[in-house]
């Protein structure tokens, strides 16, 4: 073979190579979890950003990918037409669409995009610059294709515009609203999707900030700390809190207390608790919702493999996850987070991330550990000593006060804040 004919090989491969990755690349980026790509880019991964982006601007990025593997599969069956045809004769243009064809379709079309399926996200954050490159540079053109492309309707089709135009005219007029709906539909559905990445561990509220009564304690007592919380739901224990004995509902005691003409300490406590409901705390969003709408209950503890009780999810907290936050007017602020003046929040070592995250708009990570606390031993590497300092994840966290091995309380200075209100 000539160096001419070894470099037309060479382009073929690399031209199959760059369709497949292309092919593989538009589908992880259509497959990827957006909650897990969210929750990446909460964490400071860059790629994950990246591929939000693109997810954002979703047609084009498809469009550019698609447009991208057209070209590299036609300049490959191209090459390898010519090639054959100079070695063959007329035969080898036959040869080269035979061959052409089982390279398109197993190697650029089937194993890609079944890799990619296998590992979505992986994939999406391996294409993402890539991707975004192509993008900023193949969008323009592929934009200026498109608009030739109408043009040239237009003019092809101008006098049957003319006799529709009224009608088209008016359903213009809808097409906006349309395209609103059907964008809105899609992101209500793409976070609907998600609930099945997310386990119901990732949005409980941990037993360390869950109101409880203790069974033990004097009816009247039970009956009043249930009549003064803001919940209309307490969990019972007996012994230690984490042994959960049962439910207890705000209108039972209320019916209660009125059948014993307002006596708390003739309420029979015992008589008036449910039987609490456990659930895995691996289960996921989208099945604990359907099991919700099954009981028709909205309330769950959440137990781990060995049966301890790690926290409490509600219907409330899966339907944040799809449509946001859900206030009221008994809502009030997270407790042990207090804003400073200078843009600093002091926050009690036993605050739930996720808790803090809603009240601040932050995105700390909560996948390894639940509390402020434990986030920065979990940084640190160690238990650290009042007066110490740490900088991860855009903020700075600064050891107030500890009791023992536990940090009570920290200030947290959000740096990328403080910096861009700088300049």
């Amino acid at each position: 073979m000539t160096w001419d004919e070894w470099l037309s090989l060479a382009l073929v491969v690399l031209c199959l190579l760059l369709s497949a990755f292309l092919s593989s690349s538009e589908t992880g980026l259509t497959a990827a979890s957006r909650a897990a790509m969210r929750r990446l880019q909460g964490q400071g991964n860059p790629r994950a950003g990246i591929v939000n982006d693109l997810l954002a601007q979703r047609e084009r990025t498809l469009g550019v990918l698609l447009f991208g593997s057209n070209v590299a599969i036609v300049v490959a069956s191209s090459l390898a037409a010519g090639l054959l045809a100079a070695r063959l004769g007329p035969v080898g243009i036959l040869v080269a669409i035979a061959i052409m064809t089982l390279a398109v379709t197993v190697f650029v079309g089937a194993l890609p995009k079944v890799a990619a399926l296998n590992a979505p996200d992986r994939t999406a954050l391996m294409a993402a610059r890539p991707a975004a490159l192509l993008v900023r540079i193949v969008g323009p053109v592929l934009a200026g294709i498109e608009a030739l492309t109408r043009r040239l309707l237009q003019l092809a089709g101008g006098r049957a515009r003319a006799v529709h135009a009224h009608r088209g005219g008016l359903e213009a007029e809808g097409a906006p609203i349309d395209r609103h709906a059907e964008r809105h539909d899609r992101d209500r559905l793409g976070d609907l999707l998600d609930l099945r990445e997310l386990e119901v561990s990732d949005v409980m509220i941990h037993r360390t900030k869950m109101v409880t009564v203790n069974a033990d304690d004097p009816p009247e007592t039970v009956v009043k700390a249930v009549l003064a919380s803001t919940f209309t739901r307490l969990p019972v224990w007996r012994e230690k809190p984490e042994n959960i004995v049962g439910m207890l509902r705000a209108k039972d005691i209320l019916r209660a207390l009125q059948a014993v003409e307002g006596d708390a300490s003739k309420v029979d406590i015992a008589a008036v608790m449910t039987e609490p409901w456990f659930v895995p705390d691996t289960t996921p969003l989208a099945d604990q919702l359907k099991a919700f709408r099954r009981r028709k209950t909205h309330f769950a503890l959440v137990v781990d493999e060995y049966g301890e009780v790690m926290g409490l999810v509600t219907l409330n907290d899966i339907m944040e996850e799809i449509v946001g936050d859900i206030s009221d007017e008994r809502d009030v602020d997270v407790p042990g987070v207090r804003p400073q003046i200078d843009g600093s929040v002091h926050v009690d070592g036993s605050v739930a991330i996720r808790d803090l995250n809603r009240a601040m708009n932050w995105s700390l990570p909560d996948e390894d550990v639940t509390t402020i606390a434990g986030l920065v031993i979990h940084e640190a590497r160690s238990i650290p000593e009042v007066g110490q300092s740490f900088t991860f994840h855009g903020f700075r966290f600064l050891v107030v006060r500890k009791n023992r091995n536990r940090i009570t309380a920290l200030r947290i200075t959000p740096l990328l804040r403080r910096s861009s209100g700088a300049a």
